[in-house]
């Protein structure tokens, strides 16, 4: 016979949440003479609103999984506007 082994004590009560991070949505739109004009591209299968990801070979949709591949222009095109622009810090 072995030892009786004692139920574990579980912690009761609510949860703590982790702070969830804001689209940042109209990052994605620039304004030209008065109208907002999207600068990132719309997922072809899901319609407008929805916004592809961008990375460095490819863009990709988080909704339907739509992925869609850089040509070697754009991929150059991607890097040097990313060197252009400083990275804010928070």
């Amino acid at each position: 016979m072995g030892k009786r082994k004692t139920p574990k004590v579980v912690k009761k009560g609510k949860k703590k949440r982790k702070p969830k991070k804001n689209s940042e949505r109209w990052k994605k739109y620039k304004i030209e003479n008065g109208q907002a004009k999207p600068t990132a591209k719309f997922c072809p299968r899901c319609g407008r609103g929805v916004f592809l990801a961008e990375s460095k070979n490819r863009w990709f949709c988080g909704r339907c999984h739509y992925t869609e591949f850089k040509s070697k222009e754009e991929r150059e095109q991607s890097t040097e506007q990313s060197k252009e622009k400083p990275k804010e810090k928070k």
